[in-house]
């Protein structure tokens, strides 16, 4: 039986936080953000905080490419872009395709429970900036 947790201030506060992201914060960044109003939190509570959250199905990570865990509150099925230029990591406004977990589970000896997408190129921001004038 799972042990109800005391409601934690921090922890809602890290919750809202990454679900109103739309860049998929690393526990620095969060702790960066949270840290101007909430002088108490320290790096080791927002990692502790994550666990609960990840632990209750509140949160969800995912490295993309450079090491870093990032963390997103779309607990949903979706896609993400990842800029090969500047690391941003972005939700991609695209249906994800039952299609394809079914295809996997028919040609799978594993259990497969779902699947993910990321597309790599270079973002709109970039983009802006290599095509600036000089």
């Amino acid at each position: 039986m799972k042990s109800h947790r005391r409601k934690s201030k921090q922890r809602e506060r890290i919750h809202e936080l990454v679900r109103a992201s739309k860049d998929h914060p690393t526990a620095q960044a969060i702790y960066d953000r949270l840290k101007p109003e909430m002088p108490s939190l320290s790096l080791g509570n927002v990692y502790r905080n994550i666990a609960i959250l990840l632990e209750e199905g509140r949160l969800q990570s995912g490295e993309f490419g450079n090491g870093t865990v990032r963390y997103d509150a779309v607990m949903a099925s979706h896609y993400h872009f990842v800029c090969e230029r500047c690391g941003a990591v972005s939700d991609f406004a695209m249906p994800a395709d039952a299609n394809i977990t079914e295809s996997a589970r028919r040609l799978s000896p594993h259990r497969i429970s779902g699947h993910t997408v990321r597309f790599y190129g270079i973002c709109a921001d970039c983009l802006a900036v290599e095509n600036a004038p000089s």
